[in-house]
């Protein structure tokens, strides 16, 4: 079955007055959504949904090697972006990085060969689950070292400014990450040179198995760039409509020349930092109690049947497609090829 195309659908979506953003009294903090923009968030986030939980069976059954971080739990917030960014805006992330490759509409039979290291991955099997780029999506990675993409994220920003082209690029980071002296070195570049970049920080509240409480002096993260003289918010990540507000002010503050923006999206993940990990750090009332109050989700889900938007059965329709979806990527993962061993001398720098 093929996807249906995935568009930007959100940006400059009508919104409440609910909250406040930086520097702007008037600025609402929850989109007003159509029909249409909560259909698609839907299908965006459940599609994250399922296929990582599909990635985690495939690691169970040793079909996936390596490192494998699943981005269950925080969908809205790459689902959000995606609905506010304009064609050419870039994305750079970590190695928790699936969801944002299937919000920047990459394939999802590629991602997953990918993480099967296939032939018919997107880097040819050779890059696993956390490296993974695509130029003609304008995707960037995928990288494993904490906080590296926050200055190769601030590097592009340099580039669409230098070409005038009227793009954006978003670096995504975690409340780890936060903390590693690199990003505030670009903090101070990119403001020095009003450079076009969107800093998302993405707060799971654990940075591997340490509460952000016990391993940031400071955890309103939205404020880091505060010396910088860098504005900065925080979101509620768990819902799609609130990260498509803060990301539409955030994008325009970077698009109209006035410098870099933070958001740091409160978020949280369902399962551990990788797959390896059992997360005894914290108790099941507390995973249980998130997904049952604040689910991404879910959230849609109710006000669409709410306001009679779609039935069950057509909600259990977009599912079923969903679920076929990933299949086939599984399947497709299973059975492409292992690559070619002349691939070990291909695309080394030296």
């Amino acid at each position: 079955m093929a996807a249906t195309k995935r568009t930007s659908s959100g940006a400059g979506a009508k919104a409440d007055s609910r909250s406040r953003g930086a520097g702007d009294n008037s600025a609402p903090a929850i989109a007003d959504f159509s029909k249409e923009q909560e259909l698609h968030a839907y299908r965006e986030m459940l599609l994250i949904r399922r296929f990582e939980e599909k990635a985690g069976q495939l690691y169970g059954m040793g079909l996936i090697g390596g490192f494998c971080h699943l981005y269950i739990g925080q969908e809205a917030v790459v689902v959000g972006m995606q609905m506010a960014k304009k064609d050419g805006d870039q994305m750079i992330t970590g190695y928790r990085d699936h969801g944002h490759m299937l919000a920047m509409d990459l394939d999802p039979k590629g991602v997953m060969a990918e993480l099967t290291g296939r032939r018919g991955g997107l880097s040819k099997g050779k890059g696993g689950s956390m490296h993974m780029f695509s130029k003609e999506k304008h995707f960037y990675g995928g990288h494993g070292i904490v906080g590296a993409q926050v200055a190769l994220g601030t590097g592009l920003g340099f580039s669409n400014k230098y070409r005038e082209n009227g793009n954006v690029a978003m670096a995504f980071f975690g409340d780890g990450a936060s903390n590693q002296g690199q990003v505030y070195e670009s903090f101070n570049m990119a403001q020095l040179w009003k450079l076009p970049v969107v800093y998302v920080i993405e707060n799971n509240k654990y940075g591997m198995g340490t509460s952000v409480e016990r391993s940031s002096a400071t955890t309103d993260l939205s404020q880091r760039g505060a010396s910088f003289g860098i504005p900065g918010e925080q979101v509620d990540g768990m819902d799609v409509r609130a990260v498509l507000a803060a990301s539409d002010r955030a994008l325009e503050h970077c698009r109209s020349g006035k410098g870099p923006y933070i958001l740091e999206m409160v978020t949280y993940r369902y399962r551990g930092h990788s797959m390896s990990d059992p997360a005894k750090y914290r108790s099941k009332d507390e995973v249980q109690k998130m997904r049952t109050e604040h689910d991404p989700i879910e959230q849609v889900r109710k006000r669409v049947l709410d306001a009679n938007w779609a039935t069950e059965e057509d909600l259990k329709a977009i599912d079923k497609d969903v679920r076929a979806l990933v299949a086939e990527s599984a399947e497709f993962a299973q059975n492409d090829p292992e690559p070619d061993v002349s691939e070990l001398y291909t695309d080394i720098l030296l």
